[in-house]
């Protein structure tokens, strides 16, 4: 395994511990940062491994962070107002 993989790994794990973590304000602090991290670390591992296990990796991280994703998607389709997103 290559770097990129097995740190891209590791942020899997990360980002599953950290969503076991009781918050009060619904993990969005972490979501930004993992997000912040990932987008990168993502292109890293494209770049190094292939585009097959970029996205598997993008498919992995998109079920973990899916309702950033959603908010992301509705955003984008202007059917979400700045206050409903939390």
């Amino acid at each position: 395994m290559t770097t990129p993989v097995i740190l891209g790994l590791l942020w899997l794990v990360a980002a599953n511990v950290i969503g076991m973590f009781p918050s009060k304000r619904g993990h969005w602090p972490a979501a930004y940062g993992l997000i912040a991290v990932g987008i990168p670390l993502l292109g890293w591992i494209t770049y190094h491994a292939g585009p097959w296990i970029g996205l598997a990796f993008f498919a992995a991280g998109a079920s973990i962070l899916r309702w950033p994703l959603r908010f992301m998607v509705r955003w984008l389709q202007g059917s979400v107002s700045p206050r409903e997103e939390g």
